[in-house]
């Protein structure tokens, strides 16, 4: 089963949490605090591969979640590191997010990998608060929780090549011809309701890959019959094989069909409208076809367009064909559109290199709510229920300068102030309290 578009709901590790402890041990009853750090929680990652070819493995299964990290232990044992969740995907995926439909990246190689949600952190253990004035904290740090999201996978097919034509041009008895793809082929319109890749020996150790798409008919752009769900399989496409059935091309106006065809393409994406093309003039040995082929190939050639007369049935001329399509393909492969693409991208930036000191603030009625990932995760890992943890969070975004804009916005007395899902009242001691 060919599926091109999922929908998937991945969530990274929680970190785990640090430890509370003080060393003990026989002579050294003083031994101060030695609790470990949280592990990291576990990265989801994607994976392209090349033996994947359509998105089907998700009809069932859309649920993907990372280990979270172990907790810290004492004796200044840290926790261990969460396992990352490799999801292999076909070479082409588009990655979006769901919820803003932002672009997060683009798997185009077999083993490019791209980290789509980040594991939580560790949680500091007591012993990293420990200072010369301050021998004995009695708290730590709770580990990172993260939430999950939606992203959709969008498939496009990476070929060197492809095939465009209205329905029934002959598309996929060319690509069969030639490769040993074997598409449905009937005399239907639509019989192509997937697309199919085909793959072409030019010379040894030298291939192509060729792909073939559902006819396009006036209004494809807009969706109309496959429409665009299938137009995007061929976006990556080095050069275009625009295919023309003869018996459909009428000689007094011999420009409609290939001005269709070509229209439809640049409403979709100019720039793909404006790659190599090479026409191919189908069924050339279907007698009474002479006079449509001399009347289109007059007026293609009158504008520069490449063309050729074949037999997608026959094989008559394909091989002509093809030594023009290699020779245009040796000059633009090292140009591709999907070469420009890096071997490997890391992303997930709303969790990368997070700036703690950043921070907004807004009133909202008698709230004032904060906002900022540094900020709201150093809450969200605050153990509030400890006194201790309260008073060094409290020191912590006083640094940050929260207080005296919380002034100038003229906070008062007994409002609440909400960070991160916490809310807290705000009194004139200057210190933030836990709301009873």
């Amino acid at each position: 089963m060919f599926i091109d578009e999922a929908k998937i709901n991945i969530k990274g590790g929680d970190g785990g949490n640090g430890c509370v402890s003080m060393h003990r041990e026989k002579y050294r009853p003083h031994g101060g605090p030695d609790g470990g750090y949280g592990g990291n929680g576990g990265n989801v990652i994607l994976e392209g591969k090349s033996d994947m070819n359509t998105l089907s493995k998700f009809y069932k299964k859309v649920h993907f979640k990372a280990e979270r990290g172990s907790h810290g232990k004492g004796n200044n044992k840290n926790g261990k590191v969460g396992k990352d969740i490799i999801v292999n995907v076909p070479p082409g995926t588009v990655v979006y997010d769901d919820s803003t439909a932002r672009v997060i990246g683009d798997i185009t190689r077999d083993g490019q990998r791209i980290i789509v949600a980040r594991g939580g952190r560790g949680g500091k253990g007591n012993a990293h608060f420990a200072t010369s004035n301050y021998r004995a904290p009695s708290f730590a740090e709770k580990g990172e929780e993260v939430e999950d999201k939606w992203i959709r996978l969008e498939l496009k097919l990476i070929a060197h090549v492809g095939l465009v034509g209205l329905p029934n041009a002959g598309k996929s008895t060319f690509l069969s011809a030639i490769s040993h793809a074997t598409p449905k082929i009937a005399s239907y319109p639509f019989t192509t309701i997937h697309p199919n890749l085909g793959v072409v020996h030019a010379t040894e150790g030298i291939r192509y890959v060729f792909a073939d798409i559902p006819g396009i008919i006036e209004g494809a752009h807009e969706g109309k019959g496959m429409g665009h769900k299938f137009l995007r399989h061929i976006s990556r496409a080095g050069m275009l094989i625009v295919i023309i059935d003869l018996t459909k091309v009428n000689p007094e106006s011999p420009l409609d069909v290939y001005d269709t065809i070509m229209n439809e393409i640049e409403l979709y994406d100019q720039e793909l409208a404006k790659r190599e093309t090479i026409i191919a003039l189908n069924k050339i040995d279907i007698v009474g076809t002479e006079e449509a082929y001399f009347a289109l190939r007059d007026k293609l050639e009158e504008s520069g367009k490449k063309c050729y007369p074949i037999s997608a049935l026959t094989s008559e001329g394909i091989n002509e064909l093809l030594v023009a399509v290699f020779e245009i393909l040796k000059g633009i492969e090292k140009n591709m559109p999907y070469e420009e693409i890096s071997e490997k991208i890391i992303i997930d930036s709303e969790t990368e290199g997070i700036n703690t000191k950043s921070f907004t603030i807004d009133k909202v009625e008698d709230y004032f709510v904060v906002r900022g990932k540094g900020i709201e995760r150093m809450v969200q890992m605050t153990d509030i229920e400890n006194d201790e943890a309260v008073y060094y969070l409290q020191s912590r975004i006083k640094r940050m300068g929260l207080e005296n804009r919380l002034k100038e916005m003229g906070v008062k007395d007994g409002d609440f102030i909400v960070i991160g899902g916490f809310e807290f009242n705000y009194t004139e001691e200057k210190e933030l309290k836990k709301k009873k």
